[in-house]
Formats: C-alpha cells, structure tokens, sequence
C-alpha cells in the first residue's frame, strides 16, 4: 500500500463512514451469522460457513486496508495551481464528438463514477493532469484515442 496517499474532505468522510459500517454492522452481523452456523453442527461440509469465512476475511481486509489510508493520509483540497488540473480540480472537457463531462479529480480510494469523480490515476485523469483550459489531452482506449479539451477548470 502507498504511503503517499492523498484524499479530498469529502474522502475522507466517506472513508471513515465505510469504516464505521463494516466495523459496527457487517463484522458483528458476519460473526453472529458464523456463530449461528457453528452452533448447529458439524461445518466441514458447510459452504454457507465456508462463505460467511471467507466474507468475514474480505470484511476484516478492507477495515485494515482502510485504516491504513486513513492513518497515512494527507488530506488535500485541491492543488494549488490555478487554471491548471490538479489532484482535487473539477474540470468540464470536451470529446472531439462535442460531448462533454464534468468530473472532480480524486484518489483511487474515493473514485466513483456514479459520483462525477475519478482517479488520477485513472486513463482520463493522467492524461487531463496538469492542463490548462484551452489544451488537449489524448487518451488511448480499446476503440482508439479519445481526445478531450479542456473547458472550464475549478
């Protein structure tokens, strides 16, 4: 895991409310459910406990995973560049078919593109770093190069 980890605010919140919901409803509901299934017999040819194992692994992994990036976090708002994208910018581009998106530049851990967010690390976001309104950035797809310009930036 990266230690030069940065997150916006609202990451942050978001992260700390994920860790709250699988600290204090899934891992207690996961483990009374494990218990449920231990107590009515023999679980060696239990795949609902097998399952309900495995689940409470994955569970347990991503409340580690996620302490950790909330431990070794820098919170940042946005860069400091002015005009220019930057980690937490919203930047409006343009594809060369006229079709535009608005979208907040963010850490991997708080992308969602239902949300209007994605990743700097994403295709997009690597491509759109750094430029001013008025440029171009090229971004190679599975159908060919997707050329964006960049329209508003804040």
């Amino acid at each position: 895991m990266a230690t030069d980890q940065r997150l916006t605010p609202a990451g942050k919140i978001k992260l700390e409310a994920d860790l709250a919901v699988l600290r204090d409803v899934r891992l207690p509901e996961l483990t009374e459910r494990i218990q449920t299934s231990n107590e009515e017999g023999d679980v060696s040819d239990n795949s609902e406990y097998e399952e309900l194992k495995d689940e409470m692994m994955r569970v347990e992994a991503r409340i580690a995973e996620i302490e950790y990036n909330l431990l070794h976090a820098t919170i940042v708002e946005k860069d400091a560049h002015e005009g220019q994208v930057g980690f937490g910018s919203t930047v409006t581009i343009k594809d060369q078919d006229g079709y535009v998106e608005t979208w907040t530049l963010v850490s991997h851990q708080e992308q969602d593109t239902r949300r209007g967010t994605i990743s700097t690390e994403s295709p997009v976001g690597m491509a759109l770093m750094g430029k001013k309104i008025g440029e171009s950035a090229q971004v190679e797809t599975p159908g060919g190069i997707i050329v964006y310009t960049v329209e508003q930036v804040d």
